[in-house]
């Protein structure tokens, strides 16, 4: 369950890592070298799990699915006092400020803060040593060799700590957590009667590319949540978090306008700097209105994408996504683009 307070993404993988190739025992069969000798190689160390920071992942969707993973086996020695060959590591790449946990001891393990930094989930086996490895001066010819060792396997929970690209703002009843069911695969409460969301929602949006983001359906702000009414101060402090704000405003209520005002003096009564996010009008419930009727509602003050669209009905949601991913991405290009200037 993710907390009132934050939005927590959660993975539970089963990591193995590979076991170690065995030692082997060999001889020398030469010519001209008639007592030979060992000369069995060492076996491979198996491959290890990592998590690898990505400053191209942003959910933790791509390893979702993902709920066992395995590293190659390292391989046997050869003679000739050949090592055999190391399994290959398995690596994650998973958005930055990804932390790992031991699910089954709660221990901490660590997290990955920085493009390319790398943590170690499981470690590989040692490869065993072969016979070539004991030849000593009072042991001329070892016929023994060791087994590798095997790899470390282990429960890990990841979390990552969201930061909603798309807000939903909108008051009690506006549709908004119909709209985020048929935008994502999230499955948050609806109800037919006038009911609000009471915890933040997070849905995840893919494309057929795979790239994603985060939508956040809010509790209904009501009039006066910037003093504290409702969950109005825990609502706001969420849409600090947020990149982008989509406000929705419901055809059913008798003047969207209006309440398009009422919810911009909100967030300007909390923090001025709310309004200078990026955002998108989305009038919801459209189906209630018939299509000629509706540029009534339009809002010509604002140089702002303005959608009609339908939870229900699913109109309009294909051209919503398209907006909201453009937004989306010119908000992470800024992004990028802060941090190699402050980096």
């Amino acid at each position: 369950m993710q907390a009132a307070d934050d939005f927590v993404d959660y993975v539970r993988l089963w990591v193995k890592a590979g076991k170690g190739g065995d030692g082997v025992v060999r001889w020398r069969r030469e010519k001209f070298v008639p007592r030979g000798g060992p000369d069995g190689g060492d076996g491979g160390n198996g491959g290890s799990i990592w998590l690898e920071a990505d400053p191209q992942k942003w959910t933790l969707l791509d390893v979702r699915y993902r709920r066992h993973i395995s590293a190659p086996d390292g391989e046997p020695g050869g003679s000739k006092s050949q090592k055999g060959a190391a399994g290959k590591d398995v690596i994650l790449r998973v958005p930055l400020g990804t932390a790992a946990y031991d699910e089954e001891t709660g221990q901490f393990i660590g997290e990955v803060l920085h493009p390319g930094e790398r943590l170690l989930l499981a470690r590989g086996g040692r490869g065993g040593r072969g016979n070539a490895a004991f030849r000593s001066a009072t042991l001329q010819a070892p016929d023994f060799a060791e087994p590798g060792e095997m790899g470390e396997k282990r429960l890990i929970r990841l979390e990552l700590r969201l930061l909603a690209d798309v807000c939903l703002i909108g008051p009690p009843n506006a549709g908004k957590s119909t709209l985020l069911a048929a935008l994502t695969r999230a499955r948050p409460k609806i109800a037919p009667y006038p009911f609000t969301t009471l915890t933040p929602q997070l849905g995840v949006v893919q494309d057929e590319r795979g790239h994603s983001f985060v939508i956040a359906d809010l509790p209904g702000l009501l009039e006066g949540a910037h003093q504290g009414k409702g969950l109005g101060l825990r609502f706001l402090r969420h849409v600090e978090k947020g990149a982008i704000l989509l406000f929705t405003l419901p055809l059913d209520h008798p003047n969207p306008k209006a309440l398009f005002e009422s919810l911009r003096y909100e967030l300007r009564s909390y923090l001025p700097a709310l309004l200078e996010k990026p955002f998108v009008v989305a009038f919801t419930k459209c189906d209630l209105v018939p299509p000629e009727a509706r540029p009534a509602f339009l809002l010509p003050e604002l140089e702002v994408p303005q959608l009609f669209v339908s939870g229900a009905t699913h109109e309009g949601l294909d051209t919503l996504l398209e907006v909201l991913r453009q937004q989306v991405e010119r908000h992470r290009g800024r992004y990028k683009s802060s941090i190699s200037l402050t980096s």
